[in-house]
């Protein structure tokens, strides 16, 4: 009787156990199941989250409508160009006003109580440094920010330089057949009175480099270069049509892409830069801190970027702003000898370098 009392508890508590182990295994599974649930929901959680985020990111980039107000240096062919590649990217509407950069930096200044644009491009970098120097510019990552070539965007992310020029010796090939003279080399009495500057003045190209010479050279070679009769025909485009057309046979620190162009149309002239180095000049483009249109301008700055205009500029036989893009029909950055420039100290001295240029040539 004992024996079989003490074999049916012993069942008993076998039972138990077996039932407890079911219970732990059920509860394991659940748990299991509970945190599997839980996982796929915050897998679909975030899921949502990005997609959301995609949507509205996408949104964001074709929300945009009205307008943007561009103040652009020349060539004109490719201010219309990127106007109308903006405008059938995004709908909107881009309203331009193209200058020299003294007119620019003049029409900034007349507007200064009441702004009008947002996006400002200029042909000077010292200028650009200006105007942030002044407070006048906002800060943005552009979307290539990456692919600009080094140096061409500031560490504050102001300035953006999605082109440059050079500036260099240009002749009249009926004049000069060949040249390769080095700046202090255009004072020899052989080029007496067949030199010409563009007014550093209003040409931010030649100012810059004027800066850039002198802080390095100082000012004897320029000197000189006055006083062998250098003359200062105006800007840009009319300092190229006085050695085009013959009255002059040189033009000192004449901007390169204007050079190219005209050889491109048959004219007949050449281009080098001198051994002795020249400026490389980034065009900043920048967004103002008073634009009207603050979307719409960084949307501008991140289509100057893109492809399709550094292509555009590469076409107008400028530098682009891309080190992936390469330059067309023209001499490649890596070519082009170079003065070292410190833009700061240039920017400090480059208004009163330009005035006193002019002076020496009168």
């Amino acid at each position: 009787m004992k024996r079989s009392l003490a074999l049916f508890i012993s069942a008993g508590l076998m039972l138990a156990m077996s039932g407890c182990a079911g219970t732990t295994a059920t509860t394991t599974a659940a748990t299991t199941t509970a945190t599997t649930t839980t996982a796929a929901t915050t897998t679909a959680t975030t899921t949502t989250a990005a997609t959301t985020a995609a949507t509205t990111a996408a949104t964001t980039t074709t929300a945009l409508s009205g307008k943007v107000t561009v103040y652009m240096p020349s060539p004109s062919g490719l201010a219309d160009q990127l106007a109308a590649g903006f405008e059938a990217a995004t709908g909107v509407q881009v309203e331009t006003f193209q200058g020299t950069t003294g007119e620019i930096l003049a029409r900034l200044e007349t507007e200064a109580a009441n702004p009008v644009a947002d996006v400002v491009i200029l042909a000077s970098w010292s200028d650009g440094l200006s105007l942030k120097q002044a407070g006048q510019l906002q800060s943005y990552t552009p979307a290539a920010a990456g692919s600009i070539v080094d140096g061409w965007i500031d560490e504050d992310q102001e300035l953006f330089g999605y082109s440059a020029s050079a500036v260099g010796v240009i002749y009249n090939t009926t004049i000069f057949p060949e040249l390769d003279a080095d700046w202090s080399e255009l004072a020899d009495a052989a080029y007496q009175d067949q030199l010409a500057i563009p007014d550093p003045e209003k040409s931010g190209a030649c100012k810059d480099f004027i800066a850039g010479y002198v802080t390095n050279n100082g000012w004897s070679d320029l000197e000189a270069l006055a006083a062998n009769g250098m003359i200062v025909p105006g800007a840009n485009k009319a300092a190229l049509e006085a050695v085009t057309t013959g009255e002059v046979g040189i033009l000192v620190a004449g901007v390169d892409y204007n050079a190219y162009s005209s050889i491109a149309k048959g004219e007949p002239l050449g281009i080098y830069y001198p051994a002795g180095g020249t400026v490389v000049n980034p065009r900043p483009a920048m967004i103002m801190k008073t634009a009207p249109n603050q979307a719409n301008a960084q949307a501008f700055i991140d289509y100057l970027f893109s492809d399709e205009a550094q292509n555009l500029v590469a076409q107008a036989y400028l530098l682009p702003g891309r080190s992936d893009i390469a330059a067309q029909g023209r001499t490649g950055l890596a070519d082009i000898p170079q003065l070292t420039c410190d833009w700061d100290l240039m920017m400090a001295e480059a208004s009163e370098d330009a005035a006193k240029l002019n002076e020496l040539c009168q």
